[in-house]
Parts: C-alpha cells; sequence; structure tokens
C-alpha cells in the first residue's frame, strides 16, 4: 500500500521574498541580499584579475578604463556609474557608465595618489530615459500622449524633489506645463530633449540598484615605477687603476658617465661581505685561491651578513653619500636582494634551522643541476621557524630603505615561497609606498605572472630569447594586448650577467646596436649590463654557454670607458630621445604595423593624450641589408587617409614626406640598424 504524500503549501509572497532575501552571495567578504527588483544583470566587468583577487597596476597620473556588460530583462532603458575611491577616501567619487556596442558600457578615473585604489559598477533601470524613449515614439505615432505626460510629469516632480536650487525651479516648471493646453505642446519638446534626462539622471531616486559583487583594486605606484632606464655596474669593477678593488667613492666617480648616457637608475649587485668557503675563482672555478674576489651573490662573512657592507667597498656613511650623490645627478640607486648565503654567514650559526640539513649533517649547498653552487646555501622556507625567518628578511629590506634606497632588484623570487612575496611587499610597501621591487625570474610565464599578481612593482622577461620577428609580436602582443597587460609591468635587457645570448656572441656591434633599440623602444622600461654593453662584451666561457668568459661576476674588471667604438653615444641618443617623447613612457599603447619582409620589424607608440607619435622601424639582420614597404595603421596613428604627413628619424635627423598608409623603407645594419621616427601630422 503507498503512502501518500502532503503536497507543501506554495510559498505566499511574504515567504518567498523571506526566501530571496535571505539568499547570500558570497562576494568580497561582504554578503549582498538578493531582491527580485533589482534587475539589472552586471557581467564581464574589465580590468578584473582572477576573479579580483589580485590589484591591477597603475602609476601616478595613469588612467584606468572600466568596461562592463550591462543589460536587463524586457526593453527598458538602463543607466549606471563606476564608483572609485582612494584608500585614504571614505567617499566614493562616481561616473556616467558610457554605451559602447552590444551591452558593453565604459568609464575612465584618473589616479592621482600612490596608494590602493577601489572601483565597482553600479547600475539599474532608468525610468525616466525609458519613459522619453517610448514618448518620442508615441508623439512620431501621433497618438494620444495625455497620459503619458502624467507619468512623466510624476517622475519629473519626484526628481524636484531631490533637486536643489534653480534644478528644482526648472525641473517643477516643466512639471507644471505638462498639464496645460498650448504650453503643454511646447513642453514635449522640452521633455524629449537629452539634456533634460541628463538632468534626471543626476537627481533620480534609483531604489533598486544592482552593485557589482566586488570592490576590485588598483596599486598605484609612483611614476619611476611605469618609465625608466636601468644601468647595471658591479662596483669593485670601478676603480680607474685596473686591478684595484673599486669603492663607494670610486662608484661616485662613474656617475657622471651613467648619468650622461641618460640612465635612470643605477642598479649594484650585492654589496655585502662574500663567503671565503667554497669562494669561487675565475671563470667560475670552483678551486679558487686566496686571490679570489669571489661572487658578490655568496652573502656573508665574519665581517657580516645581508646588512653590512663588503669592507672594501667602504662604510654605510660612504654608502649613504653614493645614494645622495646618485640622486644629484638624477640617479636612483637600486640595491640586489639575494636571500641566500654562503656557508659562512652569521645566520649558519645564529640560525642553523633555518637551512637544509642532508643525512650526513652537512648543509644542503644551491643547485640547479648540472651547475653547483658550494659557495651558496639556500634558505630553507618549511623550517618550523619560518616566521622569525620572514621577519628577519623584512628588517633587512626595512634596513635598506633606512639608508635610503627605494628600488629592490630581487633576486630568483620564484625559489622562494608566493606567500613569502606577498606578505613582504605588502608589509613594506604599506609603511613605504614609494619602495620598488624588480622581480629577476626567468622560469615559466605562470610563475612568472604570479609573482607580478602577489606585488613585485616590474618583472623581468624573455625578450632575451625573443630574436625573430614572429616571436617579437606574439610575445610583446601577449604583454601589452591581453589581461597580463594589467599587472604585469615588464622590464628589458638585452644582456645580464648570466645572460649573454648567441645572438650577442656572434652579431658583432650591428646586433648590439638593434637589440638595444629594441629594448629601447618596445618597453617603457628597460636595463642593460654595463659597461659590458656598450664595449659590446661577447666572449662567452665556453661553446653554448650564456655565461662571460671573465665573468665580471667572479673577478674584478678594468673597462675602457673612452674606448672609440663604444655605443655610448647611440645609447645616450636613444635615452634622450626616450625623455623628449611621452609616446614611449607607457606600456599600453604598442602596435605593430605590416612590413613586406621578415627581417624588418614596424611598431609605433603613441602619448595618452595623441599628441605624441612615434614609428620605430628595425632591421633584425645584423648582417645584410634590407628593404620594404611598411603598412601602416592611419587610424591607430591619429592620420586622416590621403593627408600628407612629416616623419623625422630622431636618431639621424632626416626628414622625410610620406602619404597613406604604404611607405619605402632601407636600414644598413652597419651604419644604422633602425629608424626611430617622430610623426608630424
Amino acid at each position: 500500500m503507498k503512502q501518500s504524500k502532503q503536497k507543501p503549501n506554495p510559498p505566499t509572497a511574504v515567504t518567498l521574498e523571506t526566501q530571496l532575501t535571505s539568499t547570500r552571495l558570497a562576494g568580497d567578504g561582504s554578503d549582498l541580499g538578493i531582491d527580485g527588483r533589482r534587475r539589472v544583470v552586471i557581467e564581464g566587468v574589465r580590468p578584473e584579475i582572477d576573479g579580483g583577487r589580485f590589484p591591477i597596476k597603475r602609476v601616478v597620473g595613469q588612467t584606468v578604463v572600466v568596461e562592463a556588460d550591462l543589460f536587463t530583462d524586457g526593453h527598458d532603458e538602463i543607466a549606471g556609474v563606476l564608483r572609485y575611491r582612494h584608500e585614504g577616501e571614505q567617499t566614493w567619487s562616481e561616473l556616467s557608465l558610457v554605451f559602447v556596442e552590444n551591452d558593453r558600457w565604459r568609464a575612465s578615473f584618473e589616479v592621482r595618489h600612490q596608494g590602493l585604489y577601489y572601483y565597482t559598477v553600479t547600475a539599474w533601470i532608468d525610468h525616466f530615459r525609458s519613459w522619453q524613449r517610448d514618448m518620442r515614439k508615441r508623439v512620431a505615432a501621433d497618438q494620444d500622449v495625455t497620459v503619458d505626460l502624467l507619468i512623466g510629469r510624476d517622475l519629473i516632480k519626484a526628481a524636484a524633489l531631490r533637486a536643489d536650487g534653480g534644478d528644482a525651479a526648472r525641473l517643477n516648471a516643466i512639471a507644471a506645463a505638462m498639464g496645460h493646453g498650448e504650453e503643454r505642446e511646447r513642453t514635449v519638446k522640452t521633455v524629449l530633449e537629452p539634456e533634460l534626462a541628463d538632468l534626471i539622471t543626476r537627481y533620480a531616486d534609483h531604489p533598486w540598484p544592482t552593485i557589482y559583487d566586488k570592490e576590485l583594486a588598483v596599486i598605484v605606484d609612483r611614476v619611476r615605477a611605469g618609465f625608466g632606464a636601468w644601468y647595471e655596474v658591479f662596483p669593485r669593477s670601478c676603480a680607474s687603476d685596473a686591478g684595484r678593488h673599486g669603492t663607494f667613492k670610486d662608484c661616485e666617480a662613474r656617475l657622471p658617465y651613467v648619468a650622461g648616457m641618460g640612465f635612470d637608475v643605477l642598479y649594484l649587485p650585492p654589496i655585502h661581505p662574500i663567503g671565503r668557503t667554497f669562494r669561487k675563482g675565475k671563470n667560475n672555478d670552483p678551486n679558487g685561491n686566496s686571490d679570489s674576489v669571489g661572487s658578490p651573490w655568496a652573502i656573508g662573512a665574519a665581517e657580516g651578513g645581508h646588512t653590512a657592507i663588503h669592507p672594501d667597498l667602504g662604510t654605510e656613511e660612504d654608502f649613504r653619500r653614493l645614494v645622495r650623490k646618485s640622486e644629484e645627478h638624477g640617479l636612483e640607486v637600486a640595491l640586489d636582494l639575494a636571500f641566500q648565503c654562503s656557508p659562512d654567514h652569521p645566520y649558519v650559526k645564529q640560525h642553523p634551522e633555518w637551512f637544509m640539513h642532508r643525512p650526513d649533517g652537512t648543509i644542503q649547498y644551491a643547485e640547479n643541476p648540472p651547475k653547483k653552487y658550494q659557495d651558496i646555501y639556500p634558505l630553507n622556507f618549511e623550517n618550523d621557524q619560518w616566521t622569525p625567518l620572514w621577519q628577519e628578511l623584512k628588517d633587512v629590506v626595512v634596513h635598506w630603505i633606512d639608508q635610503g634606497v627605494r628600488i629592490f632588484r630581487v633576486d630568483n623570487p620564484h625559489t622562494k615561497p608566493f606567500a613569502f612575496w606577498q606578505w613582504l611587499i605588502r608589509e613594506v610597501k604599506r609603511d613605504h609606498p614609494d619602495v620598488l621591487f624588480l622581480s629577476e625570474a626567468f622560469t615559466r610565464p605562470k610563475i612568472m605572472y604570479r609573482l607580478a599578481k602577489l606585488g613585485f612593482t616590474q618583472s623581468y622577461t624573455y625578450f632575451a630569447w625573443r630574436q625573430s620577428k614572429w616571436e617579437l609580436i606574439q610575445y610583446f602582443t601577449e604583454l601589452t594586448k591581453t589581461d597580463v597587460r594589467e599587472f604585469f609591468r615588464p622590464n628589458l635587457w638585452p644582456n645580464t650577467p648570466d645572460i649573454l645570448t648567441e645572438q650577442l656572441q656572434h652579431g658583432g656591434r650591428p646586433i648590439f646596436m638593434s637589440r638595444f633599440i629594441l629594448a629601447a623602444t618596445l618597453g617603457a622600461n628597460y636595463g642593460i649590463y654595463g659597461p659590458a654593453f656598450e664595449l659590446m662584451e661577447h666572449r662567452p666561457q665556453r661553446q653554448g654557454s650564456e655565461e662571460y668568459l671573465d665573468s665580471e661576476k667572479y673577478e674584478i674588471r678594468a673597462w675602457d670607458l673612452d674606448r672609440p667604438d663604444s655605443l655610448k653615444e647611440l645609447i645616450c641618443r636613444v635615452n634622450r630621445i626616450r625623455h623628449e617623447n611621452p609616446a614611449f613612457q607607457n606600456d599600453l599603447s604598442l602596435i605593430f604595423h605590416q612590413v613586406d619582409n621578415d627581417e624588418l620589424i614596424a611598431y609605433s607608440r603613441r602619448s595618452a593624450d595623441g599628441k605624441n607619435t612615434v614609428l620605430i622601424v628595425v632591421n633584425l639582420s645584423p648582417h645584410y641589408v634590407h628593404s620594404g614597404w611598411v603598412q601602416l595603421d592611419l587610424q591607430a596613428l591619429g592620420l586622416q587617409t590621403g593627408n600628407p604627413y612629416q616623419v623625422v628619424d630622431l636618431l639621424t635627423d632626416a626628414s622625410y614626406s610620406w602619404q597613406g598608409p604604404r611607405n619605402y623603407v632601407q636600414l644598413d645594419p652597419h651604419s644604422m640598424p633602425a629608424h626611430i621616427f617622430r610623426i608630424h601630422m
């Protein structure tokens, strides 16, 4: 015998409302009640990184363009605003969202202060615009609109109650006129004007707005984060007399040379005491002798660790003086942050628990098989005393901030926990928002991107190994035309003390010139390791290696800065071009143009206000003259079809008159492998 089931009672209006409003949506930590009267849907908000988990990046003075899909059921008109505020502000500023196409809406705001900004989107049914739209149709169809005017009058009167001053008086006058004969007819024209809808919107009631369920964030850095040229130099090789260990005072003497080439950042490898145990000899010889100076990245000795200075470089006061003198030359000092230790580092005795111990009792040294770094002990972040380790490393950063450093180049951050970097950068920037961190992580893309999301201000890239035309276009399209552009700020280096590409080994002077111009013009931030670069150091330690012969990492080098074949004049000119043309000072305007020759690459940059436009064409071959026809995207360049325009080569001062999208170029890599054209409308 089947048991009968009692049918549940249908929910009443009260119980249905209770069910709906008690439902909660998980957002950014706050709960939002669902109200069935909120009819507008908000989707596809951009920029938004990983569902709003991470902030996007901007520098002071830049713009954040926000887009969202807004739509509703039925045929009502909708409206919305972009809401934004700085973390130090309690109230939100609002900007009306403007319809773009296909339910896509857009608005933008400028970030004017360092720190965090928040933004979100709100949208609602616009009853007056819906009424106004339908009213136009009825008037055009010559229908009786008596009742419809009364509906509109009520909407206007409701807005008048919330308005003040002259706006309230005007709205009341319009509402009053809508019910009177001839005056009403004249008023119909007034109530259909778009300007009235704008006024009503200002004072309209939005009782059931849809509020996007996330407050998204923007981390805003100072301008140097978005634009700068870096120059890496080993202080110990700055002595004027060959063979002597350089000092910070020798570095001071080098400042006019570096500043004279137009650089903005002077980057110093580690300046700390170097361990003696397993100290490396020349060319990474594991059997160094008493004359070996060792690798600066083997940090720590009896003289101290990460907060100490190598005694041969000078004192802490000497370092502070170098920082001050650098500023007088328009340079900021960036310091290497390498969280690793030599076997002689004080941490090894004071905190043996911070290192990994092997079964035989020895401490595990660093390896990247088949490479071995017997002179370096990596820190073990999985030890039980990880909390004091984190705090100690933060104290290291704060120590150098106290000495005047505001930029850190971080060595191999991908070999330390992500959570550590997120914590460290947040803690440091909370008290020192002007501090910048450059991530030196030559690893897999997702790891590089994760580090950028966690807070690194800038990031090294694969630029050194992107050499063909299609590789460059593909890579820089990814960096500048996808969501990557919102959080990953590239810093382009054609060489480093660890990277001497095969192309630089065999391409001669032309390849050094072209790779430099590419680095300096494809990105707003770039750097070179000098004087090795401008003096075109190209000898590898062995065939197939990217290590330099007689690498400065393991010995003191003497450089002839006055060599007549030096590239310093070209470097100076290009850096001056970068400073004089705002088009180079952001990464978001890069556009590639077609050229009918695979050895020629063409791309343009444009300033945010559209007043400064540059076109760069580079011969990628170091051996042969190449020519071709450049097919320009005139609209992207702000040019009118059919109008002539002038292009001036900022490298040679040559001037050409062009017309239309298709123009001829020819480049000899041995004289000058590139054009940097400024386009004059």
